[in-house]
């Protein structure tokens, strides 16, 4: 499978809890963190959740 890499653009502050421990499994604690994960269903539904605070690019 190919690999994406999410990068958290926009701050935590003022977002909803389910939002701030989504990013925390994500392991995004401030901006500019990023992850190269597998591109699964999984993150496919996590990335949906925060979709307005990150970018998701394929690598």
């Amino acid at each position: 499978m190919a690999n994406a890499k999410v990068t958290l653009v926009k701050s935590l502050i003022g977002c909803k809890q389910n939002q701030k421990a989504t990013a925390a499994s994500l392991g995004l604690k401030k901006v500019g963190d990023f992850i190269i994960h597998e591109d699964n269903d999984v993150l496919g539904g996590k990335v949906k959740v925060i979709s307005h605070l990150v970018k998701k690019e394929n690598v």
